[in-house]
């Protein structure tokens, strides 16, 4: 007798993008600035999460509205990764975002579009996917696009709990404020800049703690997973609040941590693991983001090494 398999963790990306990367020595305004080792990657919050449970050993299924040449691009990057992913056609193109690495000064610099508009029976298709699908975790991730209304996520939200599926939020700006105003969250991952943007004020370490407290109180949200780049990261639940140091690795880019992170803490918790465990090993998986250039995300054994080594740190400091 065979053992029925999980369903895959569901992933709606609203406003993907095809995400391109570069380098060049220095960038100049006026002039022409030649670029080298250009890359072409599948972006998006979803679709990033959805590379990275892959990766991980999961089963992920990335849903995503897409439209134009550009879509179709995206959605052959997709295919090429072996990517188990369904693009849901809308009349615009697909943004594409550029980032640029200066070798002289090894700074980033990122032109992200603000996306095509959608319209309603677009997004239609995103709510009967969330209402339909038989996957226990529903990760929407990424911003808005343009006209799309802010309570989009609420009633995705909304559909998951009819269905008894656990509904996980990574978003900003108005998206973020509607669904945690409206809707009950399994898990929502909001960065620093993201909460502070929430609560409408300048955070200290104090208010980080009470901000994330404050929304599991209110039962917005089950867990609160604030990532602080370098500070580390921070997680909040009925249990109290875990704060945990960022794991210290040469940066190359900053780009895809946070997609990293939400990525393999939903994969460690659909396969079982306790909130805190799946929390360091988000952790780790950020750090193993930050190692690679441009918008390439986090590797399986990479993750694991770096867990596995903060988890005996913790163990030998809590000895002596």
């Amino acid at each position: 007798m065979s053992i029925a398999r999980p369903a895959p963790i569901l992933t709606i990306t609203l406003n993907p993008a095809v995400d391109v990367s570069s380098e060049t020595e220095t960038v100049r305004p006026v002039r022409k600035v030649r670029t080298s080792n250009v890359r072409y990657d599948p972006g998006g919050g979803g679709i990033n999460v959805a590379r990275v449970i892959t990766a991980l050993g999961g089963e992920a299924e990335a849903y995503f509205l897409a439209g134009g040449e550009t879509g179709s691009l995206l959605n052959r990057l997709l295919q090429a990764e072996g990517i188990d992913s369904h693009l849901m056609p809308i009349q615009g193109q697909t943004r594409i975002s550029f980032m640029v690495r200066e070798h002289s000064t090894g700074l980033e610099y990122r032109f992200v579009p603000e996306g095509p508009p959608v319209q309603p029976r677009e997004l239609e298709r995103c709510l009967d996917i969330v209402a339909s699908h038989k996957g226990q975790y529903v990760i929407a991730s990424g911003s808005l696009p343009t006209d799309a209304p802010p309570d989009i996520y609420a009633r995705m939200a909304k559909l998951a709990s009819a269905r008894g599926a656990k509904f996980v939020l990574d978003s900003s700006g108005l998206g973020l404020q509607t669904t945690l105003k409206q809707s009950r969250l399994y898990l929502v991952k909001p960065s620093l800049g993201e909460l502070e943007q929430f609560v409408g004020r300048k955070l200290d370490e104090a208010g980080v703690r009470q901000a994330a407290s404050d929304i599991v109180a209110s039962g917005a949200a089950e867990l609160v997973a604030i990532t602080m780049g370098v500070d580390g990261a921070l997680l909040a639940s009925a249990l109290g609040v875990l704060r945990v140091p960022a794991i210290h690795v040469r940066m190359r880019s900053a780009l895809g941590a946070g997609d990293s992170f939400l990525g393999a803490m939903v994969w460690a918790l659909s396969e079982g693991r306790t909130p805190e465990e799946a929390f360091r090993l988000g952790i780790a998986a950020g750090a193993a983001a930050v190692m690679k250039p441009g918008f390439e995300l986090c590797r399986r054994e990479e993750v694991l090494a770096l867990n596995a080594a903060a988890l005996s740190a913790v163990a030998r400091s809590q000895t002596h």
